[in-house]
């Protein structure tokens, strides 16, 4: 019985072990790719991160492991000291059973490894004899089969050892398998052509052409290349814009088990972009990709439980989701910060067109670029940054910072030197990886008081990156550096209270810390704040609060390039392809995306039905303002005011006017809170209650001061009017007494006063009639005019 239930046992862990794989094999990462759709299409995990992912008894903060108990350091100490003899005796337990698993796992293997198939040789000289393996064929050996030998490339293998003396051979495969890798082959080498000339070109003919190969690569079924193409046809990139064809392409994916695909099927049936709109299929289909480990799928997902669109409002749900995917942006932010994130709301730009969007003209980016060349270091700083983050209309560029650091650095500046630092300490295809060379920038930075090098110098010594490890020197560095408000400075002290590295642990100082780091919009102290509020670790455990930072963090992952991407289609003048691309963005909760999407849509898009676009546009003005933007709740009062996408209601519309102005403060609100009172459109008539709105749009802002003059002169006629109508003017004409009023002799007065007024007029109309003929009788005198001259000689 006993070998019984070992064998069992064993069975039991093998199936395990299988599952286990096969779990993993559905999580590998499948796009490599450098390219912006890498952001799009986004990356899958491995099951290694999936199980990081769904751990609690660690946790990473800063790039560093720690535990994740929760407890504080007595209770810890207590329970050690509880429960250290409980498990001594059960150390010695567990080796034994691990070993014994162990063995029972290894013998198992050996088993299967007995019993795996051999390879059996199709046709030639051997026909159903196992392969033999490794076989001598042109004094060569081979450990599989081969196609050498063969001009139509079909993989064979020999039977014996020496295939020269026995000439024993057969096919390792069918003619039909052996067409299908040679066409795959094919395929991949042309994807991969594809592939080089798309991540090594930046000119748009060149991108264009990449895709021909893509396409041509997807025609013959390559799942990467069906990817790619897909997505361009959704969004127009370098592909004509074509839904149906792409909708084609995302079902083909999904029963091949693609998690892109499933996702992207699943944005489809949301939108309702070339499908009927189905919120339960969409819902299923992202379910799909998320359990395949697609990134934005599992965001999606973490929105739709956080607003409790299509499922039960969630915060458990959506804080798993949400963390899956911060773990994955946070391990990808590097030394030098990742890329910046452009918010460009389209509604504020046409509103107010003198207001800064963040973007950078391109005559102001020549100007600095004159400055730079002329030696201004100011400029040559400023430049390199840019291009050494991108952002701001300006791409990413590591060649043009490293030149403008240089130069800066050449000129003394310590900003310039602490940036060189960085770039070496990071390394990238342009400056090579170097610890000695980034600590030489670090500390002529340092020396100078610059933050950005005492923060990497602090970093070296944290790490031992050209210098031993220093806790103590790494500590002071930091605390010069947060000291200047520098926000890696700050982090990292953070990140040595919390893990107690070279002082004592305290959670309130790490708390204090990444506060800190995190009003100057670093990304890991907003994913450090999400952690301790996930977990409860310093602070009271909130759900709430854990998501909201967990999803600030996810929304800097690499796909928020797409943002530009949209906004610059938009500019181009191609709204179709802006739309979906601020759509797809909306699904992952964006606020921003959602409200240009709604925008797009309010200014009718051809992509989608007339009909359509005002409730489309209604359902995303209605998240951008659950997500509290003034505008889009403004946006749903209008359309609820005027019957857009929605019937006429005078009562929502006020009940959203009402939240603007409370909430947001907005003098449009509140105007329109005034006019809805002063006409009584969904609440009681009261011209009180409008003057008081009004004024209050007028001192909440200047812009309203105008208009609101206008309608309370407006207002006052109104009121006179309605006061008229109210009073008998017989009866208090009745009320009034002349004679005490004006005396006794009032109607003389009256009389006295009366014929002076015609006399005055009698006497102007007199002179009037005088005045006219005497004018009639003048004539001006006409000056004469000399004829012109016909025919003078020349003088």
């Amino acid at each position: 019985m006993g070998r019984r239930a070992r064998l069992g046992l064993a069975l039991h862990l093998g199936l395990a072990l299988c599952l286990a794989a096969l779990w993993a094999g559905g999580l590998v990462a499948a796009d490599e790719d450098g390219n912006q759709d890498e952001s799009l299409e986004s990356k899958t995990l491995s099951a290694e991160d999936q199980v990081k992912d769904h751990s609690t008894g660690t946790r990473v903060v800063a790039g560093q492991i720690f535990l994740e108990s929760g407890k504080t350091d007595s209770q810890s100490e207590d329970e050690e000291s509880l429960h250290g003899q409980e498990e001594e005796k059960e150390i010695s337990l567990d080796e034994l059973n691990s070993l014994e698993m162990s063995n029972l796992l290894n013998k198992d293997l050996e088993e299967a490894e007995i019993q795996s198939p051999v390879l059996t040789a199709i046709g030639g000289t051997a026909d159903g004899e196992p392969c033999h393996f490794p076989f001598l064929f042109l004094e060569k050996e081979y450990a599989e089969c081969t196609a050498d030998g063969r001009e139509d490339g079909r993989l064979w293998c020999a039977t014996t050892y020496d295939y020269k003396k026995d000439q024993k051979w057969g096919f390792c495969e069918t003619e039909e398998q052996s067409n299908k890798r040679r066409q795959m082959q094919e395929a991949e080498d042309v994807y991969q052509t594809g592939m080089k000339i798309l991540n090594e070109s930046s000119k748009k003919a060149q991108k264009k052409e990449a895709y021909q190969y893509l396409l041509k690569a997807a025609d013959m079924n390559h799942t990467k290349a069906m990817e790619k193409v897909s997505y361009a046809l959704l969004f127009g990139d370098y592909l004509k814009q074509n839904i149906q064809s792409s909708k084609e392409l995302f079902e083909k994916l999904t029963e091949e088990g693609s998690p892109k695909g499933q996702m992207a099927l699943g944005f489809l049936y949301a939108s309702g972009l070339g499908v009927n709109s189905s919120q339960a299929k969409a819902l299923v289909y992202y379910t799909f990709g998320a359990l395949g480990g697609n990134l934005i799928a599992h965001m999606i997902l973490g929105y739709r439980y956080w607003a409790g669109i299509g499922v039960l409002q969630s915060c458990e749900s959506a804080l798993t989701h949400y963390r899956l995917v911060a773990n994955h942006v946070a391990s990808d932010i590097s030394l030098t910060g990742g890329t910046v994130v452009q918010r460009i709301r389209l509604a504020d730009e046409v509103e107010n067109p003198g207001m800064a969007s963040g973007m950078l003209e391109e005559d102001l980016i020549q100007y600095y670029q004159f400055l730079a060349e002329k030696g201004d270091v100011q400029a040559q700083v400023g430049l390199g940054q840019l291009h050494l983050h991108g952002g701001r209309g300006v791409e990413q560029n590591h060649q043009r910072a490293f030149e403008y650091f240089n130069q800066a650095a050449n000129a003394g500046n310590s900003h310039a030197m602490a940036f060189l630092g960085k770039m070496y300490s990071e390394g990238s295809d342009v400056v090579p990886q170097s610890n000695e060379t980034a600590l030489q920038y670090f500390k002529k930075a340092a020396d100078m008081g610059n933050p950005v090098g005492q923060s990497g110098l602090g970093m070296a010594y944290l790490y031992g990156r050209g210098v031993p490890v220093n806790y103590e020197l790494a500590l002071k560095y930091f605390q010069k550096a947060a000291e200047q408000g520098w926000v890696d400075g700050q982090l990292q002290l953070g990140s040595m209270y919390y893990n107690g590295i070279g002082v004592k642990r305290d959670y309130k100082q790490a708390l204090k810390y990444f506060n800190l780091a995190s009003q100057g919009g670093h990304i890991l102290a907003f994913y450090n704040l999400a952690q301790m509020h996930a977990t409860g670790t310093g602070v009271m455990r909130s759900c709430h609060t854990a998501v909201e930072l967990f999803k600030n963090v996810c929304e800097r992952g690499r796909w928020s390039e797409r943002l530009m991407t949209a906004y610059n289609s938009y500019k181009d003048g191609d709204s179709n392809s802006a739309v979906v691309q601020y759509l797809l963005l909306a699904e992952q909760g964006y606020e921003v995306a959602q409200s240009n999407a709604a925008f797009i849509l309010d200014q009718k898009a051809s992509i989608v039905g007339e009909n359509e676009t005002y409730p489309r546009a209604l359902l995303h003005w209605n998240r951008a303002a659950s997500q509290g933007y003034t505008v889009a709740r403004i946006k749903l009062g209008d359309y609820h005011f005027y019957g857009f996408g929605t019937d006429v209601d005078y009562e929502t519309a006020f009940i959203h006017y009402r939240l603007a102005s409370e909430q947001q403060h907005s003098a449009q609100a509140m105007f329109n809170l005034g006019y809805m009172h002063e006409k009584g459109l969904g609440i009681k008539q009261d011209i009180h209650l409008a003057k008081r709105f009004y004024d209050m749009a007028a001192e909440a802002s200047p812009d309203a001061q105008v208009p609101v003059f206008l309608a309370l002169c407006k207002l006052g006629v109104i009121y006179s009017l309605q006061y008229v109508r109210e009073i008998n003017i017989r009866e208090v004409f009745s009320h009034i007494d002349m004679d005490q009023l004006l005396g006794p002799e009032w109607d003389l007065y009256l009389m006295t006063i009366i014929a002076l007024l015609l006399g005055t007029i009698i006497a102007y109309r007199q002179r009037q009639h005088q005045a006219i003929p005497r004018a009639a009788g003048l004539r001006p005198a006409v000056p004469q005019q000399e004829p012109p001259p016909e025919h003078q000689p020349p003088q």
